[in-house]
C-alpha cells in the first residue's frame, strides 16, 4: 500500500478546527492571508489543525468569534488535552499568511506574527512553518505522524481562495433598503 495515500482526508474550513488521534487521517485546507496552526503531541499520538480568518478577538457574538486566531487556538489546544495530549510536549507548524492582494491590509502578516507570539507565550516549540509571501497554499498534515505538505497556489488558485476569505462585514441599515427573501 502507498503511505502517501492517506485512507480518510478530512478538510478543515476556514473559522473551525479538526483534532485526530487515527494514523490514516490527513488534514487539509487551503489558505491565502488566513494561518492554519497544527499542533501534535508526539507521545501521546494526537494532533489537529486549526483555520482562522483574523488574529484578534471577537468583539460580537459566538458565532463571529470563530473567525479569530486567540479562539481557535484555545479551542485546538483544550481538545488535543481533553484526547490525552499534555501542553509540554505540543509542537507547532505553521502555514499561510500571504499578502495575496497588495491593495489590502497586510493582515496575512498579522495572522502569523499572532500565531507565534501566542504560541511562545504558551510555551508551545514552533517546530516549522511557512508564513507569508504573495500565494495561496494547499496544506496537508497527518496529526499523528506531524508530517506535513505544502504546494503553493499559483496566481488564479490564490485569488479563488482570497475571494473566499474576505470577512464579510454587516451591512449598515438603510432607512428605505428592502429585503427581498
Amino acid at each position: 500500500m502507498n503511505v502517501d495515500v492517506p485512507r480518510k482526508r478530512l478538510h478543515v474550513i476556514q473559522g473551525n478546527f479538526l483534532v485526530s488521534d487515527q494514523p490514516d487521517v490527513v488534514l487539509t485546507t487551503i489558505l491565502g492571508s488566513c494561518v492554519a496552526a497544527c499542533l501534535r503531541d508526539p507521545v501521546a499520538g494526537v494532533g489537529g489543525m486549526n483555520h482562522f480568518l483574523l488574529p484578534g478577538s471577537a468583539n460580537g457574538g459566538s458565532g463571529e468569534a470563530t473567525r479569530y486566531g486567540v479562539h481557535l487556538m484555545e479551542l485546538l489546544i483544550n481538545a488535543l488535552l481533553q484526547k490525552g495530549a499534555r501542553k509540554d510536549r505540543l509542537e507547532a507548524k505553521l502555514f499561510g499568511g500571504a499578502q495575496t492582494m497588495s491593495r489590502l491590509s497586510d493582515v496575512g502578516r498579522k495572522n502569523g506574527v499572532f500565531a507565534e507570539k501566542f504560541l511562545g507565550d504558551e510555551g508551545i516549540s514552533v517546530i516549522g512553518s511557512s508564513l507569508g509571501g504573495e500565494l495561496g497554499r494547499k496544506v496537508e498534515f497527518w496529526p499523528v505522524s506531524g508530517r506535513a505538505r505544502q504546494n503553493v497556489l499559483s496566481g488564479n488558485e490564490t485569488l479563488k481562495t482570497v475571494a473566499r476569505e474576505q470577512p464579510v462585514a454587516p451591512k449598515p441599515a438603510v432607512a428605505d433598503e428592502v429585503e427581498f427573501f
